[in-house]
């Protein structure tokens, strides 16, 4: 069966002002992902691969064009709308964590959870899973404040799987990762995206990132200057 397109942009444009000017950050991109993608935007600093990200993900809105997720028109949808789009679908990842302070890490996990309709022991179960992926399950009472920074992205990293999300949107993912850990963190991800079908799409410069890409979109102010599908070698997972 043919893989569904969960998003679709048309002639996306964005402008940010900048004093008595404007900042193009998107130019006319039109693209497809389809499900069990696992895609990067990749170029280099400035060049719209994170604002693409959060326009996606209903983070943030167009200046001009279209953008479909799972079927739904994101410019027509209310906060309500939108934040239920992200809840029910999305998984993120950030360069900044975006973790609560004030919550232990199984706690910060937890959260997305408590936005949708499952029982507490369901719950448990997921924040669990999603902690062994992660290696953290030694962590889980701690604060952020207690973690290194590697480990404030792990627990991000598990809290965009612990719903098992039809789309993860990753900015920079393994930012503050060691090699080691960033390798583990992408095996797992290619796991989810082979085995759940779940769909990934990077906003990453690391290598370590690339090496694992099965299609590579390359952005240069705010255009797609390539879109390639990856000829990746065997043992790629092992690297």
């Amino acid at each position: 069966m043919e893989d569904q397109i969960l998003i679709a942009t048309e002639r996306l444009v964005k402008h940010y002002p900048m004093g008595k000017h404007l900042f193009t950050a998107l130019n006319d991109i039109t693209i497809t992902f389809k499900s069990r993608e696992f895609t990067g935007l990749v170029g280099p600093s400035g060049s719209g691969k994170t604002t693409l990200l959060n326009i996606i993900g209903a983070l943030d809105s167009p200046t001009r064009g279209l953008v479909r997720v799972m079927g739904q028109d994101t410019g027509t949808l209310s906060h309500k709308q939108a934040a239920r789009l992200r809840s029910i679908y999305l998984g993120f990842t950030f360069q900044t964590y975006n973790l609560l302070p004030v919550y232990t890490v199984y706690e910060n996990v937890e959260f997305p959870l408590l936005l949708l309709d499952m029982a507490p022991a369901q719950r448990k179960k997921a924040v669990l899973q999603a902690l062994e992926w992660v290696g953290l399950m030694d962590k889980q009472k701690s604060r952020p404040s207690q973690l290194s920074g590697g480990e404030s992205q792990r627990v991000s990293i598990a809290r965009a799987m612990v719903k098992a999300p039809k789309i993860v949107l990753a900015d920079e993912p393994t930012a503050n990762l060691d090699a080691a850990n960033s390798h583990n963190i992408l095996q797992m991800m290619i796991k989810l995206n082979e085995e759940l079908g779940t769909t990934f799409i990077f906003a990453s410069h690391d290598d370590k990132v690339i090496g694992y890409l099965k299609r590579k979109i390359t952005l240069t102010d705010g255009k797609v200057v390539e879109d390639a599908r990856m000829d990746l070698p065997e043992g790629r997972n092992t690297c």
